[in-house]
């Protein structure tokens, strides 16, 4: 066998190849688990080696990678000695800064695109500035996996994705809601849902007076979400 990917086995030590083959872990192996990404790929480069795994919907984890055991043991005895030096503490303390800075950026230019996509009318600035920090904040975390943090659209669409999916959630009753299990109807509540939002907005952007029993107000201003 190469070294390439698998998809679990019927058993604990065993992996079945894209052909539907079942293959049985050597003795002299073992099953790195995911979560160290570092020992992950040094030990990958360090020799043979099976990459487990397993799609789930559209997503694909990885389930661990299996190797020599005296090669796992080895290059973690090398990692761990390197990250003991004081040359590794600060370079990982640099490069914190760097990540805490460039998220700080990031956080600001999508406030910043999402104001330009809501556009609401000057009287309404300060609802705009608030709306654009929630949506920040529940969008822009590192790990949230919000529409956010893709890089596979434009900012400017992840910022109007963003407000319609933070709309959906805080001014709609949609978690509430009992779909029927039909294909294609969820997304239609959605689109159903997404129409209203922007029907809230356009009152914003055309700079109407907007009572205090407009559902995007009460969210921002109670933090409450409709039932």
């Amino acid at each position: 066998m190469s070294n390439s990917s698998y998809s679990p086995g019927p058993t604990q030590n065993t992996v079945r190849s894209a052909d539907g083959k079942v293959f049985t872990a050597p003795e002299s192996w073992m099953l790195l688990p995911p979560g160290d990404a570092t020992l992950t790929r040094r030990v990958k480069a360090a020799g043979p080696h099976w990459v487990v795994q397993e799609r789930r919907g559209r997503k694909v984890f990885s389930l661990g990678v299996w190797a020599p055991a005296a090669t796992i043991a080895n290059v973690r005895a090398e990692l761990d000695a390197e990250r003991s030096t004081e040359k590794y503490a600060k370079r990982r303390e640099a490069d914190a800064r760097r990540r805490d800075k460039a998220q700080a950026n990031y956080v600001e230019d999508f406030i910043q695109a999402v104001v330009a996509f809501l556009a609401f009318h000057p009287s309404h600035a300060d609802m705009a500035d608030k709306l654009a920090r929630a949506v920040a904040d529940h969008a822009t975390p590192v790990g949230s996996g919000t529409v956010a943090r893709t890089k596979r659209i434009p900012v400017e669409r992840r910022a109007e994705a963003a407000v319609i999916a933070w709309m959906r959630h805080q001014t709609t009753a949609y978690d509430s809601m009992k779909i029927p299990r039909v294909k294609g109807k969820r997304r239609e509540v959605r689109r159903m849902l997404a129409q209203r939002s922007q029907e809230v907005l356009s009152q914003y952007r055309r700079g109407e007076v907007v009572g205090q029993q407009c559902p995007l107000r009460r969210a921002l201003e109670t933090g409450s979400q409709p039932r």
